[in-house]
C-alpha cells in the first residue's frame, strides 16, 4: 500500500513539473538561494535542485567557501543574461630544474553543455617552446603556436612570437572536453637561466598584456586566468519553441551563436532578468533621466518614458543637438530689425483681423438664422431632442456608445449579420444585460445614406404603433449613425413565403391577418401620424415577424415625411422593383398611392405564393401584378391562389381578397382605394360575412392593357437588378442592389 502511495505521489509531481514544462520556460522556486559570496546567482543558474534550469547541470552552481563553481571546480567569477559566463581556468606549465629534470603539468576541462568563446585567445608565454590546444567531441581538433628566443626580449615585447604567441580559438561547437598542454625544445640551456617554463592557457581577449621583464621568469605568480564560455537553453530555436513563453515580459529571444538553444535579452530601454516572469526579477523599464542614461544636456529637460527618454524644452526654445551628441534647449536668435518687422506685420494683421472679425460676425448671425430656419423645418430640433432627451417623445431614444456597438455585435463580425442592402448593414447584437437587438449601420463613404438613417430617425420618432418594428436608440459616436431596434426573431414574411429558412405553412387566417395588420399599419402612417409618412418601400423583405407570427413593418430609410400642405412629393425614385409603383416610376411624384401599390403586390403574393417578379414565369406574366390580371382575364384565378390554403369555407373571402389586390395595383393612383380603406375592407374579411363594398359586378373582368404594358415594361427594365433609383429631373435612371433585412 504504502508503495502505491509512493507512485502516486511521484506521478502527481512529475505531472506538475511537466505541466510547467508544456506552459512555457521553467521558472525557480521563490526560497532559492540568489549569493554565494560576492557574486549574485542569476537564473538560468542556480544553487540547488529546482532553482536551476532543470536538465541541464550545466546551469547548477555549487557554493563552497563562498566560492561558486560550475562544471567540477570550475570557479564562476560572472554572469551574463545573452549567453556568457565567465570562469577562471588554471594554467599549463612545463619546466627544467638544473639536473635537467622535467617538470610537466596539463590542464583539462570538461564543457559538458557549455562551450569555449571565440572570444578567447589561446596563449604560450615561453622561449623555444610549443604548445597545443585539443578538444574532443564528435569531431577532435587541435591548434596551437611556437615561440622561438636565444636571449630575453626587449622590455617592451608584444606577443607576437618571440618569447611570447597567441593564437584564435575556433574549435569545433560540439567539444565537451579541452586539454591546454606545453611543450620545450630539447636544448634549452641557452634560456634557462631568464625563462625556466613555459606556459600555456586560455585567457579572455584582452585580459592578458605580455611583459618580457615579468612574465618570462614565472609569469608573475598568476596561476588562474579569466575565460569566456558560452551557454544556452536547451537545443531547440526560438523559431522551434515558438507559442510558448520562453522569455519573460519586455524581452525578446535570439538564437544562441552556438549554433543551437536560444538565449533571452531585455528590450532596449529595459534591464533586469529576461528569463523571470514574474514582477520582482523580469525585464523593468530603465529611467534613463535618473540613471544618467540620456543625451539630454540639461537633466531638467529629460523626460522619462517606457523604454526610453526624450529632451523637452520649455517654451520659446528649440531643441538641437550638439558636436559632443547630446541634444540642448536653445532659445532661436533672431535679428533685432526681423522682431520688429514681425511684431509691425502682426499688429497689421490684427487691426485687419479685427475688422474681418466684426464683418464675419454680422454675416455669421445672418446665416445662424437660415440655418436654424432650416434646422427647425427638416426636424432637426426634433431629433435632437430626442437625442437628448430633451421634451415629450413618442419614442424613447437612447444613446449608445461606440464602445458599447463593438462588444454587442463581437467587432461587427460577419457572422452576426442579419442582411445587407441598399440602406447599409444589419448586424445582430447582445447587449450588457443580455437583451437581444438589431444594429443597422450605414454603408461608409456615402453621404445620402447616413441622411437616410437620419431621416429614418424623424421618421420613426414619429410613429407609435404596434406592427412598427421599435426603435431602440441610436449611436453618433461613429463615422455614420447606427440605430438600435428590437430584435425580431422569426425572419421576414419574404423568408416564410419563399426562403428554405421557414416551410411554407402560414394558413389563411395567419396571411389574412398579417395583411390586416400591414394595411392597418400604413394607413396610420398616411392618415394618424402627425405628419403624413409614406414607407416608399413596402415589400415582403421589409415585414418582419415575431414569435407569434406578428407584422413588424421594418426599414424606414427611404420613408418620406410629407408637409401637411402637399399631397404629393417630387422625389428621386426609389423603391424595388415587383413592388415599385409604375405611376410613381415614370413621374416621380411621391404620395401615399405608391403604398397601396406595393401593399397589392405584397397581398397578392400572401394569396399566390408567389415572388412579386419570377424570370421563370412567361414574358407576359414575369411580374406577379401582371399573373394576376391575366388569370383573372382567362378566368382561372384559382389557379395562382395557394392551393394548401384555399379551403370550401375561405374560398369567398379569398377572392374578395384578390379583388383589393388588384384594385390596390390599378395603374393610376386616383383609381386605387386609400389604405384607411383597404384595411377596413381586409378587416370585414375577417369578422362578418356581410356583402363586401366591392361587389361581384363591380370586379374588373380584365385589367387595362395599358396597365399591363407598364407593369410589364417595368419588370423588363429590372430584369438584372432589383432596386432602382431614377431622377425625375435629370430622367436617369440609377440601379442599386437591395437584399432588404
Amino acid at each position: 500500500m504504502k508503495f502505491q502511495e509512493g507512485v502516486f505521489l511521484v506521478a502527481i509531481f512529475f505531472f506538475l513539473g511537466y505541466t510547467q514544462l508544456v506552459k512555457g520556460q521553467h521558472q525557480p522556486r521563490h526560497d532559492c538561494q540568489t549569493r554565494c559570496g560576492n557574486l549574485t546567482i542569476d537564473y538560468p543558474f542556480g544553487i540547488s535542485t529546482g532553482c536551476y534550469y532543470p536538465g541541464d547541470d550545466s546551469f547548477n552552481i555549487n557554493c563552497e567557501e563562498d566560492k561558486p563553481n560550475v562544471l567540477r571546480n570550475i570557479e564562476v567569477r560572472d554572469f551574463n543574461h545573452s549567453g556568457q559566463l565567465r570562469v577562471m581556468l588554471n594554467r599549463s606549465t612545463v619546466c627544467y630544474d638544473e639536473e635537467r629534470n622535467n617538470e610537466f603539468n596539463a590542464y583539462q576541462y570538461k564543457l559538458d553543455n557549455l562551450s569555449l568563446s571565440p572570444n578567447n585567445k589561446f596563449t604560450l608565454v615561453g622561449c623555444n617552446a610549443w604548445a597545443l590546444l585539443s578538444t574532443f567531441g564528435i569531431q577532435n581538433y587541435s591548434t596551437g603556436c611556437m615561440s622561438l628566443c636565444d636571449s630575453p626580449p626587449p622590455p617592451n615585447s608584444k606577443c607576437n612570437g618571440v618569447g611570447c604567441c597567441r593564437t584564435d580559438v575556433s574549435i569545433p561547437l560540439d567539444s565537451n572536453r579541452v586539454v591546454t598542454r606545453p611543450s620545450r625544445f630539447e636544448n634549452m640551456s641557452s634560456v634557462e637561466h631568464f625563462n625556466p617554463c613555459s606556459y600555456a592557457f586560455l585567457v579572455e581577449d584582452g585580459m592578458f598584456n605580455f611583459s618580457a621583464l615579468e612574465d618570462l621568469k614565472n609569469l608573475r605568480n598568476v596561476k588562474q586566468f579569466p575565460v569566456v564560455l558560452d551557454w544556452s537553453i536547451g537545443n531547440q530555436t526560438c523559431e522551434q519553441v515558438v507559442g510558448r513563453n520562453i522569455c519573460g515580459g519586455n524581452s525578446r529571444c535570439f538564437n544562441s551563436s552556438r549554433g543551437k538553444g536560444y538565449n533571452c535579452k531585455c528590450l532596449d530601454g529595459f534591464d533586469g532578468n529576461p528569463y523571470l516572469s514574474d514582477s520582482d526579477g523580469r525585464c523593468k523599464d530603465i529611467n534613463q533621466c535618473t540613471s544618467g542614461k540620456h543625451n539630454c544636456s540639461d537633466p531638467d529637460t529629460c523626460r522619462n518614458k517606457v523604454g526610453g527618454f526624450y529632451c523637452k524644452c520649455p517654451f520659446g526654445y528649440k531643441l538641437i543637438a550638439t558636436t559632443e551628441s547630446t541634444m540642448r534647449c536653445k532659445r532661436p536668435e533672431y535679428i533685432i530689425w526681423t522682431q520688429i518687422f514681425l511684431g509691425t506685420t502682426i499688429g497689421f494683421l490684427a487691426i485687419l483681423l479685427g475688422v474681418r472679425c466684426i464683418q464675419k460676425r454680422k454675416k455669421h448671425g445672418k446665416e445662424t438664422e437660415v440655418r436654424q430656419k432650416f434646422f427647425e423645418q427638416n426636424g432637426g430640433g426634433m431629433l435632437m431632442q430626442r437625442l437628448s432627451g430633451a421634451g415629450p417623445s413618442n419614442v424613447d431614444v437612447k444613446i449608445f456608445t461606440e464602445e458599447g456597438m463593438k462588444e454587442a455585435t463581437n467587432g461587427y463580425d460577419e457572422s452576426r449579420i442579419l442582411g445587407q442592402g441598399g440602406q447599409g448593414t444589419v448586424y445582430k447584437g447582445i447587449l450588457p444585460d443580455n437583451s437581444i437587438v438589431a444594429i443597422k449601420k450605414a454603408r461608409l463613404g456615402d453621404n445620402s445614406q447616413v441622411e437616410q438613417f437620419i431621416n429614418e430617425v424623424l421618421v420613426l420618432s414619429q410613429i407609435n404603433h404596434r406592427n412598427v418594428v421599435k426603435l431602440l436608440g441610436c449611436c453618433l459616436e461613429t463615422e455614420v449613425p447606427l440605430l438600435v431596434y428590437e430584435f425580431i426573431a422569426s425572419g421576414t414574411l419574404y423568408d416564410h413565403l419563399h426562403g428554405s429558412m421557414f416551410d411554407s405553412s402560414l394558413t389563411w387566417e395567419h396571411r389574412l391577418r398579417i395583411a390586416i395588420e400591414i394595411a392597418g399599419t400604413l394607413a396610420y402612417l398616411h392618415s394618424s401620424a402627425s405628419i403624413p409618412i409614406i414607407h416608399r418601400d413596402v415589400k415582403t423583405a421589409n415585414i418582419l415577424l415575431d414569435e407569434n407570427l406578428t407584422a413588424k413593418v421594418a426599414d424606414f430609410g427611404a420613408s418620406r415625411l410629407i408637409p401637411m400642405d402637399k399631397e404629393e412629393l417630387a422625389t428621386m425614385v426609389q423603391g424595388t422593383l415587383g413592388y415599385l409603383d409604375p405611376e410613381y416610376y415614370n413621374t416621380g411624384l411621391l404620395n401615399e398611392k405608391s403604398d397601396v401599390y406595393s401593399f397589392g403586390v405584397v397581398l397578392m403574393e400572401l394569396l399566390s405564393g408567389q415572388k412579386a417578379l419570377c424570370f421563370e414565369r412567361p414574358q407576359t406574366s414575369k411580374h406577379l401584378v401582371s399573373y394576376f390580371a391575366s388569370a383573372t382575364k382567362e378566368n382561372r384565378l384559382h389557379e395562382i391562389i395557394y392551393c394548401h390554403v384555399m379551403k370550401e369555407d375561405n374560398q369567398r373571402a379569398m377572392q374578395k381578397a384578390a379583388r383589393i389586390a388588384v384594385e390596390c395595383t390599378r395603374l393610376t393612383g386616383e383609381e386605387r382605394p386609400g389604405m384607411k380603406e383597404v384595411a377596413a375592407e381586409l378587416e370585414a374579411l375577417r369578422v362578418t360575412k356581410t356583402k363586401h363594398k366591392w361587389s361581384d359586378d363591380q370586379y374588373p373582368k380584365a385589367m387595362d392593357t395599358e396597365h399591363l404594358v407598364g407593369i410589364q415594361n417595368l419588370s423588363a427594365q429590372g430584369e438584372t437588378s432589383s432596386s432602382i433609383g431614377y431622377d425625375s429631373i435629370r430622367k436617369v435612371a440609377i440601379l442599386d442592389i437591395e437584399a432588404g433585412r
